[in-house]
């Protein structure tokens, strides 16, 4: 089968996957919502519709900065209200506020934690009841009194906490602007503010990319710790609600900390390599990486790091081994796609990889990463007699690889003893931007023994949401080994 063949069914097997990916769940974080008639019901009379209108509201959503056990990261929620009865005569609503959703999951989410209603400061009763809102949004709801005085405004707020939602290295948050459509006329205003608890850059905001479960509303205004994004006049619908793609907190916090440390010992060699790590985890996805600004920026400061590590630390074999992996994965979603592949990353990966397995013939790290590239690309390394030889330190091919049919498994399939580079996963981005790279010559070949047999790669991973919670788990327990 021609090159260019291959490559069309592998865009096309991951394209699927990616269609599966949009299934995977967000959180929901709402807006209050009027009572909805009862299915085939009539309203009664000289109650067609309220009158009240949201004439403004003000959402603060603030990332905390601690993860509880158990959870991606999670975020605690204010929301204030300032209804208007533009009607004539008073109303007495059951305000309701969704609670959870199955909208656009397998599984629902969820459930929204210590959830508080007040009206003009005074705290309310709150009852749990069982609706379907549009069957967008089907489950537990809170539901509360209040009075509505024509012409008179009222102001409700509500507080909650909610969890993130997605894989690690990354966190999605969303609130749901369409559950306040049943109001009168449209949303004067909204102001929405994400806070985290450090300074936002574009590294631990992901602002441009897609996420497959999220995508950050487009708008914001980034003022130090906060983003604010600011709407008039809409009708609320499901195109208005809004969605910010984060580094989980407390990855992020991990990264500062070693910057800290860094900053007092700036020759600790094992903090460098902690760093370069944290960064690449925060640049790859599932299959490929970040192409917004601020994953190429996390992809230049891994390598600083990584080369900090390895220049102070020159007898480490596994941070050899992770500064390949961060070359050789960024070099198979890149050049891998092109008819003329500039090989600088993988010739500079193999290196890394040969002093590696010359430090510690036994490195696992080393030897699943020499598989993956023997599978995947078998002009850059082949195994013969139970040697690995490294094709590309003698001669630099000028003909596109020859990639196998089945994508590129996730990196390190097989988890060191040593925690120094834990589990990667990476999600495929079709057509990534090409970086530049500095000229690396060859150098002469050498054969490196594996101590054990060449395994199968693994099985590339299935993008249908109701395999996720299988791979989560089985991801976590490859991070701690």
């Amino acid at each position: 089968m021609e090159f260019s063949s291959k490559i069309k069914k592998l865009f096309w097997l991951n394209l699927i996957l990616l269609v599966f990916w949009l299934y995977l769940p967000t959180p929901v974080l709402a807006d209050i919502a009027p009572p909805e008639q009862p299915p085939g019901g009539n309203p009664a009379p000289g109650m067609d519709a309220t009158q009240v209108r949201m004439a403004a509201e003000t959402v603060l959503i603030e990332v905390i900065s601690a993860t509880p056990a158990g959870s991606l990261g999670k975020a605690k929620v204010t929301a204030k209200f300032t209804m208007l009865n533009l009607g004539a005569e008073n109303e007495s609503l059951a305000v309701r506020f969704p609670l959870t959703s199955n909208y656009g999951s397998y599984y629902g989410y969820k459930e929204l934690e210590n959830f508080k209603a007040s009206v003009d400061g005074v705290p309310l009763q709150i009852r749990k009841i069982e609706s379907n809102y549009n069957e967008r949004y089907t489950g537990p709801w809170a539901e509360f009194n209040v009075s509505f005085p024509s012409g008179k405004e009222v102001i409700i707020e509500v507080t909650y906490l909610v969890d993130g939602e997605g894989e690690f290295p990354f966190i999605a948050l969303q609130y749901i602007f369409e559950t306040g459509a049943g109001w009168n006329g449209t949303i004067g205003s909204a102001d929405l503010i994400v806070r985290l608890p450090y300074e936002i850059n574009r590294m631990n905001v992901i602002f441009d990319t897609e996420m497959g479960w999220s995508t950050t509303t487009a708008g914001g205004m980034v003022e130090g710790k906060d983003i604010r994004w600011h709407f008039d006049d809409f009708e609320p619908e499901a195109s208005n609600n809004f969605s910010i793609s984060l580094v989980m907190p407390s990855v992020w916090r991990a990264l500062l900390r070693e910057q800290d440390n860094l900053a007092q010992n700036p020759q600790d060699g094992e903090a460098w390599g902690r760093l370069g790590k944290l960064y690449k985890e925060s640049f790859f996805l599932r299959r490929g990486f970040r192409e917004d600004a601020g994953g190429q920026e996390l992809y230049q400061v891994s390598q600083e790091a990584y080369q900090k590590a390895v220049t102070l630390l020159p007898n480490d074999a596994l941070w050899q081994a992770g500064f390949a992996d961060l070359f050789w994965i960024h070099w198979y979603y890149s050049e891998s796609f092109s008819d003329r592949p500039d090989y600088t990353e993988m010739i500079r990966a193999l290196q890394l990889l040969q002093r590696s397995l010359e430090i510690d013939p036994a490195n696992e790290k080393a030897i699943t990463l020499l598989d993956d590239i023997r599978y995947s690309v078998p002009e850059a390394v082949k195994e013969e007699n139970g040697q690995y030889i490294l094709l590309l330190l003698t001669a630099t091919p000028t003909a596109a690889p020859t990639l196998t049919n089945t994508p590129l498994p996730p990196t390190d399939t097989l988890a060191p003893t040593n925690t120094h580079e834990p589990t990667l996963q990476a999600t495929l981005t079709p057509k990534p931007v090409k970086p530049t790279a500095t000229k690396i010559e060859p150098i002469p070949t050498i054969t490196t023994t594996p101590t054990k047999s060449a395994s199968k790669p693994g099985l590339p991973v299935c993008g249908a949401a109701i395999l996720v919670p299988f791979v989560l788990t089985l991801w976590k327990t490859k991070r701690r080994t």
